[in-house]
């Protein structure tokens, strides 16, 4: 018989011997591993993407360290439920030693809905396992932070992927009934993309699509499968990432009605305002660049207002700045010149820095003639002088090329005027 549960709920691991991926926190030497044979938990952030198992990691902790497990969820939990919770705690303290509080998606939690749970890491009521996508350095304050272990989950492999889909296969009891040929395997690892939880439900879907007694996977059924079910592949929010790409694209390729679209595919579904403020920032300098350098600036102070004034006015901020981006000018030379030269310098030498550049604050250096052909350049006529600032092997190298817009033109002008390299 089916059921409505979905596949990856049916197998959710309850030990770290069927957990899959994260072998730097689980593997023999973890530090997550050990500290459970330990019983020394201590109070955690599990920040990663999607899919990767931080829910699944905290169930594990709390059945292994057989304590009293609350969940909260930071879009619907207030300041009051987290204050419950904790006096929940506080009784069990009599039968037990502490419980662990989860919360999902810490990130959305407000400074005073952080702040209300101090106390309670502090005097061990509660052991805290934060889950989060976003970088707990910029969402979690400081004081909570500072009593959390940070711990990183990937993506998982593909091999960790198949071998995922594989064991599910053995042990579901759906699943086990079929014969399960996996002929190609492109497709479901592409559009998985290291995520468990995508991967294990686009193997529900297919599983609706056998002949009752095998089922052969390929890549034209899994594209032809997700095309048809794409509300059902996406019904836990699992398109966050993929929605967030295509508002970026849309700005990047100066669409602004689609940009506008997405956007308010976004805000429709809760989508955390500053995620958004914050990749508009990314964008304003990796995409529109010198092309427009005004874009940086307001994209940062639209991130600043929508810090401020919050849902739903702040829909309007995000709007303006999202068209502004839209329909500026696009340039990514800023963006190439400095991988260019991080890849450089990670496939080169250490070159010495000329003597005319170096710093002389000791008669030693001075001797040695540190700083003495330097040309202070606002001596000369329009602040500038020939002279090289590289060290010498590279002086002929280009790591900028202005890009192909009105703005960095004028740069190229003078550049070509200072340097020979450019004509």
């Amino acid at each position: 018989m089916s059921t409505n549960i979905p596949l990856a709920e049916r197998l959710r691991p309850k030990d770290f011997n069927n957990y899959f991926g994260q072998k730097h926190l689980i593997g023999e030497n973890g530090p997550i591993r050990k500290a459970v044979e330990n019983g020394k938990v201590p109070s955690m952030i599990l920040w990663g993407p999607p899919g990767t198992g931080k829910t699944t990691l905290a169930k594990i902790i709390s059945n292994l360290t057989d304590l009293p497990f609350y969940t909260l969820s930071a879009i619907n939990s207030g300041v009051k439920d987290v204050r419950e919770t904790i006096e929940l705690a506080k009784k069990q303290q009599y039968f037990q030693k502490g419980a662990i509080l989860f919360i999902d998606e810490i990130h959305r939690f407000s400074k005073s809905q952080q702040d209300s749970l101090l106390g309670a890491v502090e005097q061990g009521i509660v052991t805290l396992i934060g889950a989060t996508t976003e970088n707990p350095s910029f969402e979690v304050i400081k004081p909570l932070l500072s009593r959390c272990q940070v711990y990183v989950l990937e993506y998982l492999s593909n091999s960790e992927i198949l071998d995922l889909l594989k064991s599910a296969i053995a042990k579901d009891s759906e699943l086990k009934m079929l014969e399960v040929d996996f002929l190609e395997t492109d497709a479901l690892l592409n559009y998985s993309g290291g995520d468990a939880r995508k991967a294990l439900n686009i193997l529900d879907l297919l599983k609706n699509l056998s002949d009752g007694n095998k089922l052969v996977i390929t890549n034209e059924l899994v594209k032809n499968s997700l095309q048809q079910n794409m509300a059902a592949y996406d019904k836990d929010g699992e398109m966050h990432y993929d929605i967030i790409s295509a508002f970026i694209k849309s700005i990047r390729g100066s669409d602004p009605n689609a940009a506008i679209y997405w956007l308010a595919r976004m805000l429709e579904a809760g989508e955390d305002l500053k995620f958004i403020a914050r990749r508009l920032l990314i964008l304003a300098a990796e995409d529109i660049g010198l092309a427009n350098p005004n874009a940086l600036m307001l994209a940062q102070s639209a991130f600043d207002a929508v810090h401020v004034i919050g849902y739903p006015e702040a829909r309007i901020i995000l709007s303006e700045i999202c068209i502004y981006l839209a329909t500026s000018p696009k340039s990514n030379s800023a963006y190439l010149a400095i991988d260019e030269a991080i890849n450089f310098i990670k496939t080169s030498e250490n070159l010495s820095v000329p003597l005319q550049l170096r710093n002389a604050p000791t008669p030693l250096m001075k001797s040695l003639n540190y700083g003495v052909e330097y040309l202070y350049p606002h001596n000369y006529d329009s602040n500038f002088v020939m002279q090289n600032y590289l060290p010498d092997k590279l002086k002929d190298k280009i790591f900028y090329n202005p890009g192909k817009n009105a703005h960095e033109a004028k740069i190229l002008e003078r550049l070509k005027m200072w340097w020979k390299k450019y004509v």
